[in-house]
């Protein structure tokens, strides 16, 4: 891309495909700056963990530069996986040799810390909320942010989550609900104060389904863990007047709704420290694309919202700014780069899809069985060649 006059590229949200983004840019040279909404990295909890794919999350951390790095914080034993039914069988219990690297997990919060702190200082501009992204002549866009900042930008990147500002620009679509709702509940210094959960959840995940619901329970670094209680219809709770601030009359109904259920797995509903979180699920429904509409574009969740179910959220959101990134330093011109980012891209997202039929089977009726549980050495060796086959490309 020429350097003279440099373009102005804005990438609105500091998550994890925007900053992976920001910092392969800025290691071909190329300027760029981030605004977020946080005051700083570490402003929020970040949520959970996340594995990291061999075939995705992985290239773009070595784009980056930062797979070294990435390896010295993350947790190999974390892709350990067990299956449960709502009656406590075992249906699988997966567990990574010493060598399993394929998904390693991390913490959100130490992954967009590692990635901004790998940024030029000031790349970042935290507490800067957009309101407004709007199209000034030959591909422009004046970029209006909630403290009265306004910037023209040559190139926005929505990478700004599932309700981004920046969509509209090329797209009509709006997320919908998926009829699932997780209650996050949350377990800290689990191996000494939770040691039920900690047998429970063992050292990476848990799953037991049955009836349309679900308890998850998945460890993080730092003896914590977090369950997400999946429900469908959620909103019924409301309905019948329960707040979902009041913890006890929340756990109440849970313990009702999940009656019958092994008295083993409802430690994830009984013992949490402090309140239950509610978080909705939504998706984009795929295939989400757009007409090609010069001066913007969109990565990860802004692009294509999945359910979280198969990991794919973050690490398609990496390599969406890793891409992005590389086909920016390898075009001459910003509309080249986009249109090929985008070629690549969009079908890649097509065929995930969203992630709601595989929802659906996982919280069906009945009883699950054997029958119904992946096979993650399978998808342990898929990442390791699908690695392969796009580092040979």
């Amino acid at each position: 891309m020429p350097t003279t006059p440099a373009p102005q590229i804005a990438v609105i949200g500091a998550g994890p495909g925007g900053l992976t983004c920001a910092r392969v840019l800025q290691r071909h040279g190329i300027g760029v700056t981030v605004y977020d909404r946080d005051a700083s990295a570490d402003a929020r909890n970040q949520g959970g963990t996340l594995d990291l794919h061999a075939d995705s999350g992985q290239i773009a951390l070595q784009e980056a530069g930062l797979l070294d790095d990435f390896h010295t914080l993350a947790r190999p034993e974390g892709q350990a996986m067990r299956m449960l039914t709502r009656h406590g069988e075992v249906l699988v219990d997966y567990r990574p040799t010493d060598e399993e690297d394929a998904a390693p997990e991390i913490d959100r919060g130490q992954l967009r810390t590692l990635l901004a702190n790998s940024l030029t200082p000031g790349t970042v501009r935290w507490g800067h909320t957009l309101t407004s992204a709007t199209p000034r002549p030959a591909g422009t866009h004046r970029l209006t942010f909630d403290n009265g900042v306004t910037r023209d930008v040559d190139l926005v990147i929505g990478a700004d989550g599932a309700w981004s500002r920046v969509r509209p620009l090329v797209s009509a679509v709006t997320p919908v609900h998926t009829g699932v709702t997780f209650l996050e509940a949350r377990f800290e210094r689990v191996d000494t104060e939770h040691p039920a959960v900690a047998e429970l959840v063992g050292d990476g995940q848990v799953f037991a389904t049955g009836d349309h619901k679900g308890l998850i329970g998945q460890r993080s670094s730092n003896q914590q863990v977090r369950a997400y209680i999946a429900l469908r219809d959620a909103d019924r709770y409301r309905a019948a007047g329960i707040d979902l601030d009041d913890t006890e009359a929340v756990r109440a109904a849970l313990l009702r709704a999940f009656a019958g259920w092994d008295e083993r797995l409802l430690v994830l509903i009984t013992d949490n420290d402090g309140p239950y979180v509610n978080r909705p699920l939504f998706v984009l429904p795929a295939p989400h694309t757009w007409s090609h509409t010069p001066g913007v574009t969109l990565l990860g969740d802004a692009a294509h919202l999945m359910t979280p179910l198969g990991g794919n959220g973050a690490n398609f959101a990496m390599l969406d700014g890793c891409e992005l990134a590389l086909a920016l330093g390898r075009h001459d011109t910003l509309d080249e780069a986009v249109t090929a980012y985008e070629r690549t891209m969009l079908p890649r997202a097509a065929a995930a899809g969203d992630g709601a039929a595989a929802l659906e089977r996982l919280l069906g009726p009945g009883d699950r069985s054997r029958a119904d549980v992946p096979d993650f050495a399978k998808d342990k060796e898929r990442y390791r060649q699908g690695a392969t086959a796009y580092r040979s490309r």
